[in-house]
């Protein structure tokens, strides 16, 4: 096992140097959705491998036919068990008229870290990389590889293909994700589930040009009118009931177990609020809120194009009109069968619109029990101090699936990131509390790993197996 003393020493020394690597890479614009920023991803690719070597790891850029990835590690002997974490290194735009500050001139102020990526994901991804480098150096007897992708923002289109890259990318006996939220500052929350994600566009287009609407209101269609009759015959604005017909056929609703890990979990509705800005919210009930945005499916509408969108009035009939959709998905929820349904009552409600699918996340069952699960909270402990909650995640991870597919070893997730921190929003930030924290929890991991040895597929079974509607089921 490695040393605490040791840990916190090394924690305090390797500070100047987490700072420098953080800085760096969010100094990189590794924007994946924009095209633009194909030479920065690249950038991104080759600072990270340069990150890698500079700590004594070895490090290979892989290429996808998208962006690359990039995969490294220490692997110090064939009997120690390996285990695999993974980050992302591509960000999010950063185009929001709110943020107080160039988004990617890194800033280092009274222990936060400004920038777009400082926390989603390059603060948790470096915490990660210093955590197993103090135990190598202390000699624990673990592998320990990295996998470092550039195209999660928008759905890891070529991971699935990369992975079969056996040589550059080694299968491990397990998995830790450092990508999500914790519930509040102070409450570590490890969770096991992540929610898909279903994106389309309804686009109607009813003439060739926009029309004055003092000549030709009343006679011309409006297509965005149109489209929002749709919208709102899709879901229920207030509550968020989804109105398609089939949509809940095949959700597995959480059991009364997992509802009552929910209400242990500390999560507040005040503080839910103030961390994302809400003035008023659909419920205040607090496991009712959990309940929705760890275990249910929901309907969003993120966007309407089209007509006038300038300052002011123009006095326009539009042509043409887009709502930009996505709907989470939940175990046992399958995509394609959810876009079928969207389609075809689309078709019934409004013939003319067009449904164009944009993007697939599935959802992920994971380990709820089990030694994964028991030396991860052991190690957050020892990291900040508190046992985490075991939760779902609101979000979606598209390779945490793919590797789950792939690998078929256990998945257990370290997030180190917190409400406030702002994933994907403007003022993103992350500090070295949680930094500092981190490095401590995953070198614990990782001694937690050696201990174990390598975990016979039965052992890891127990902790897959759980009851849900009266039938036995694995992965929760």
């Amino acid at each position: 096992m490695v040393d605490q003393r040791r840990v916190q020493s090394f924690v305090k020394a390797i500070r100047p140097r987490y700072e420098d690597f953080l800085a760096q890479m969010v100094q990189v614009p590794s924007i994946s959705m924009d095209p633009v920023r194909a030479g920065d991803m690249r950038r991104m690719a080759e600072l990270a491998a340069a990150c890698l070597r500079e700590v004594g790891a070895e490090a290979t850029i892989v290429e996808t036919g998208g962006y690359p990835l990039v995969s490294g590690g220490w692997t110090l002997g064939t009997s120690y068990p390996t285990v695999t974490i993974y980050n992302h290194l591509d960000v999010q735009p950063a185009q929001e008229p709110e943020w107080k500050r160039e988004p990617f001139a890194f800033k280092k102020e009274n222990g936060l870290y400004h920038g777009r990526g400082a926390t989603d994901d390059k603060g948790p991804a470096l915490a990660a990389l210093f955590g197993a480098l103090c135990a190598v150096e202390q000699g624990v007897p673990v592998n320990v590889r990295f996998l470092w992708e550039l195209e999660e923002e928008i759905g890891s289109p070529h991971f699935a293909a990369a992975l079969n890259n056996r040589k550059a990318i080694p299968p491990p006996d397990s998995v830790v994700v450092s990508d999500t939220i914790w519930i509040a500052k102070g409450r570590p929350a490890v969770p096991y589930g992540l929610r898909g994600l279903l994106g389309a566009r309804l686009i109607l287009r009813t003439g060739e040009k926009d029309a004055h609407s003092g000549l030709t209101g009343g006679a011309a269609r409006n297509p965005l009118a149109e489209l929002m009759e749709v919208v709102q015959d899709c879901v229920d604005a207030k509550t968020g009931r989804v109105k398609i017909p089939g949509f809940y056929d095949d959700v597995v609703e959480p059991t009364e177990e997992e509802l009552r890990d929910f209400l242990k979990s500390g999560f507040r509705v005040d503080r839910f609020k103030t961390a994302y800005g809400f003035r008023s919210i659909r419920t205040d009930d607090p496991l009712e809120v959990m309940r929705r945005i760890w275990a249910m499916p929901t309907f969003e509408v993120h966007g309407l194009n089209g007509g006038y969108q300038g300052a002011g009035i123009k006095t326009v009939v539009p042509s043409y009109g887009e709502a930009k959709i996505s709907m989470r998905l939940v175990p046992n929820q399958v995509p394609e069968t959810i876009f079928a349904l969207l389609k075809n009552y689309v078709a019934r409600l409004n013939p003319d619109v067009t449904v164009i699918q944009e993007g697939v996340l599935r959802p992920f069952r994971g380990l709820f029990q089990g030694p994964y699960v028991e030396a991860i909270s052991r190690a957050m402990k020892k990291g900040f101090g508190k046992e985490p909650a075991l939760v779902r995640e609101g979000g979606s991870i598209g390779a945490v699936v793919i590797m789950q597919q792939t690998w078929h070893v256990p998945i257990v997730f370290m997030g180190l990131s917190l409400p406030e921190h702002g994933y994907h929003a403007p003022n993103e930030y992350f500090d070295w509390r949680q930094a500092s924290g981190g490095i401590l929890a995953f070198a614990h991991y990782c001694s937690e790993l050696a201990a174990m040895g390598k975990v016979e597929p039965e052992q890891e079974k127990r902790g897959r197996r759980r009851t849900v509607g009266g039938k036995s089921q694995r992965g929760w």
